[in-house]
């Protein structure tokens, strides 16, 4: 139903929120009641001046009545719609429903906003579980302390006497024991609930790198501008540790060359004809597919093609460069989802491989990742290739959604209980069900 129509529909929703009659209303518009009703159930246009003083008397601006629910609402809602799946959400009638239930709609609005940030909160803390090693280290103390109390108080409950020095021995034990695990404790939490410095002193050099890039919404303008990696690295990365910044040289060298290939204002040109398509942009820039996708992901935010994640891993499968996206998080370290086009695509070099895919448990849209796999550098005499692999990721077409392949982020989170691919237990369930 067009917007323009439903203005009717809103001027009885405004009036009845008011407490208002119809036949009050009416007369103070200084029209019938029955034509009013006419107005208020759609079947009769409004505009002009009497449109005016009907918002007047609402306390309204005329545009609230004409044009309804805010477009970035509208645009929310149908977001939310598209990203779950067999929801049965009338999209044609989005519009009316936001216009008639404005209410409801900034509710459930409001409500996929925090579904979102909830689900990538839990992501970080699963990956954070998953990977941090002073983590892992407090909490393997913990349970081994945990454990030597038990058993030292097992035998202490065991019936029959015990010499009373080994019982001393026992107790003292316990006591030692439990000073440590409370010690491991305080720890532990300290450690949970630090934030700042303390928090950045526990990344690794490629977390760190990656945090500067993530700072930066990955698009470098001093490089796209023309600057040297060296002044790039001085001006962005001088807060770095050595390594990271070496390994921030490294990346800024491959962005600017990136950069003299595909200068930044004929890129945002041409990706207004060719999206987010990297075949078609490596033929009109003459450059691989792996370069054309570095590029598409980092544009600027406002760029024409929308929004583009990316991952590089090198033959080994570990991520050397990540660009997550809503839709699609990323692990940050080598527990990701065999399935990804993006390790396939190692053993299938200078082919391009595209999936539809759908993050298994989350209520999101689907994306299409197109990967290609090449070799790191220039060949070598009688040295056989070390292979790069990339997979661009972006939000898919709806028609491509009903052909979604369900895929993991991680098999610790993945509710897929029968996957050929899965390494270990899921956390949602059975172990036994899933082959263990």
């Amino acid at each position: 139903m067009a917007r323009d129509t439903l203005t009717g529909s809103r001027i009885r929703e405004r009036r009845v929120i008011l407490g208002m009659k119809q036949a009050e209303l009416a007369r103070r518009a200084d029209i019938s009641a029955s034509y009013l009703n006419l107005i208020e159930h759609n079947r009769r246009r409004i505009g002009g001046k009497l449109l005016l003083d009907i918002a007047e008397i609402l306390g309204v601006e005329p545009s609230v009545l004409t044009e309804g629910a805010e477009a970035a609402l509208i645009a929310t809602l149908r977001e939310a719609a598209l990203r779950t799946q067999a929801s049965g959400a009338e999209l044609d009638r989005l519009d009316e429903f936001a216009g008639r239930f404005p209410g409801w709609a900034r509710l459930l609005a409001d409500n996929r906003a925090r579904i979102d940030t909830l689900e990538r909160s839990v992501e970080a803390l699963t990956d954070r579980l998953a990977h941090d090693p002073h983590l892992a280290d407090a909490l393997h103390e913990m349970l081994t302390m945990v454990t030597a109390i038990r058993s030292t108080a097992s035998i202490l409950a065991e019936p029959g006497d015990l010499d009373p020095d080994w019982q001393r021995r026992f107790h003292r034990n316990i006591y030692e024991d439990s000073a440590r695990l409370a010690e491991s404790s305080r720890s532990l939490v300290s450690y949970l609930e630090a934030e700042g410095k303390a928090a950045a002193e526990s990344g690794t050099p490629q977390e760190e790198v990656e945090a500067l890039f993530e700072a930066a919404d990955y698009h470098i303008a001093l490089l796209d501008a023309g600057a040297a990696p060296e002044r790039a690295v001085q001006e962005m990365g001088g807060a770095l540790s050595s390594t990271a910044r070496a390994l921030l040289h490294r990346a800024f060298s491959r962005y600017a060359a990136d950069a003299a290939a595909m200068p930044l204002a004929q890129v945002l040109e041409a990706v207004v004809g060719t999206g987010t398509d990297p075949l078609a942009l490596a033929r009109r820039f003459g450059t691989d597919p792996a370069r054309a996708m570095r590029r598409l992901a980092s544009l600027p935010a406002d760029a024409p093609c929308g929004a583009v994640g990316l991952a590089i891993c090198d033959a080994s499968g570990v991520f050397t460069f990540r660009k997550p996206l809503p839709d699609f998080p990323i692990p940050r370290f080598g527990a990701d989802c065999p399935l990804w086009p993006l390790f396939p695509a190692l053993s299938r070099p200078m082919s391009v491989l595209s999936r539809v895919l759908h993050a298994a448990g989350r209520q999101s849209g689907a994306v299409t990742a197109i990967a290609f796999a090449q070799p790191a550098g220039p060949p070598e005499l009688n040295r056989e290739p070390v292979f790069e692999a990339h997979m661009m990721i972006a939000p898919a077409t709806r028609r491509s959604t009903d052909e979604a392949e369900e895929v993991g982020i991680t098999c610790r989170i993945c509710p897929r209980i029968a996957c050929r691919a899965r390494r270990e237990p899921s956390l949602l369930g059975d172990p036994a069900q899933q082959g263990f």
